[in-house]
């Protein structure tokens, strides 16, 4: 089964084009084809300047003739938040994920509003600024990411990221290179080594693996991986919630000698003491450690998870993502509000790869509307993960709500096997692909 939009590609036509002419004859990074502009005296609010943010701003710039679009974000910085993972590895300097400022992927015809939106009030159809000042809109699309929760690990102080063998790769650019600090001694050292995921979900699940794969063949490569003990710790039973990708998780592990242990989920931290404490079915239990990944618990931003936007019942209701049609990324009960990225309340999707297929969709049915018209189009929660499982190797993980794996080059590139070209996909023609996303390119 291929992703909506996947076009097949044989072995002869994908050497030939390269990678980055592959990624665009698979659909990845396929140029959006010009389209009559549709008259329309709408205002429309896009609540958050990441990836989704700006990506949809682009693409109803394109499309729209006449509309009031205001996007709000008060980040100055746009950030490659992929990349991070690479430069915790050693692999990409710091300044990598940076791509630019904010307000150079703002199309012309957009208003930045460099504040952050404090409240949603989608009865009334407007959102509050942090500045207080009030914004009216007919549709809006939330698209604020998510909040990592630091704070609910007891005794975690990002502040010590980088020291005491404490490194967390999501905390941002100076955190992922610090911690690339603490890997490269830990790697020459040896000791004991804790890698683990929270219980919530998460952006890009696959981290946390990829990361434990490249620190064990960090060992290998520098003849010290008799001196680690790795543990990996899964918030449940499985290591990936595509099975068939757990189990090959599992054996690569296995076949690794990194020590996998199940249903554990870290709650607490002694960074002085170097021992994580993990909450079990069977009760607390403490591990030390010589050097820990920390990934937080990760939410709904605050505003939109104690907001009426947040899911009220349901597997998405504590964390406060939002209530959404899996399908068309609109809100179940407010038809003028989309939410599209991290912060949907979706199964899968929260990668940069989904926000690629999410934005499209929602665009879609929201220019539809403006049209009188209906659209057809679904997301079938298509999420991609070049998976790294050693320097210079990687597996292309892709897959949708049903767990089907939706492969863009199947016959040429297995989604299981790790291979070089998908390697080269992760550290050279993802970003590219990215950039294009931004301005409503790909």
């Amino acid at each position: 089964m291929l992703a909506q939009g996947h076009v097949p590609c044989d072995r002869r036509r994908f050497l030939s084009l390269g990678v980055g002419g592959a990624l665009l004859a698979a659909g990845l990074s396929a140029p959006v084809q010009a389209a009559e502009r549709l008259k329309s005296s709408a205002r429309i609010v896009i609540a958050g300047a990441g990836a989704a943010g700006l990506a949809a701003a682009a693409r109803l710039a394109a499309r729209l003739d006449g509309a009031k679009i205001t996007l709000i974000d008060a980040r100055k910085e746009h950030l490659y938040q992929p990349g991070y993972t690479l430069v915790a590895a050693g692999i990409k300097p710091q300044n990598y994920v940076v791509v630019g400022r904010t307000a150079d992927f703002v199309p012309r015809g957009v208003e930045l509003l460099e504040e952050s939106v404090a409240e949603f009030d989608p009865e009334g159809k407007r959102v509050v600024t942090s500045s207080g000042k009030t914004l009216n809109y007919d549709y809006i699309i939330v698209t604020t990411g998510l909040k990592l929760d630091y704070d609910a690990l007891e005794g975690m102080d990002v502040s010590r990221i980088g020291k005491d063998g404490l490194g967390s790769v999501y905390h941002g650019p100076a955190a992922a290179a610090a911690t690339w600090a603490l890997i490269d001694d830990f790697t020459r050292r040896g000791g004991v080594g804790v890698f683990c995921r929270p219980a919530t979900e998460m952006k890009c699940a696959g981290a946390p693996l990829k990361h434990t794969f490249i620190t064990e063949d960090y060992f290998r490569r520098r003849g010290t991986r008799g001196k680690a003990e790795l543990i990996y710790h899964a918030h449940n039973k499985a290591l990936f919630s595509v099975p068939i990708v757990s189990e090959k998780v599992r054996m690569l592990f296995r076949e690794r000698g990194i020590k996998t242990r199940y249903d554990h989920v870290l709650t607490e931290i002694d960074i002085g003491r170097r021992i994580a404490v993990f909450t079990t079915p069977q009760g607390k239990v403490e591990q030390p450690y010589d050097f820990i990944n920390v990934i937080p618990p990760m939410r709904a931003p605050d505003p939109v998870r104690f907001s009426p936007l947040a899911w009220q019942t349901g597997d998405f209701a504590a964390d406060g993502w939002m209530e959404v049609d899996r399908a068309t990324l609109r809100h179940k009960r407010f038809p003028n509000v989309f939410g599209v990225g991290d912060v949907a309340g979706v199964p899968k999707g929260k990668t940069a790869a989904s926000v690629k297929w999410q934005v499209p969709v929602a665009v879609d049915h929201l220019l539809a509307d403006l049209a009188g018209g209906k659209s057809e189009q679904r997301y079938e929660g298509y999420t991609s993960c070049p998976l790294i499982t050693r320097l210079g190797r990687a597996m292309l993980v892709e897959f949708d709500y049903e767990n089907n794996l939706v492969p863009s080059f199947p016959g040429v590139v297995a989604p299981l096997e790790e291979l070089w070209v998908t390697w080269v996909m992760k550290t050279m023609a993802l970003k590219p692909t990215y950039v294009a996303m931004l301005r409503g390119r790909a």
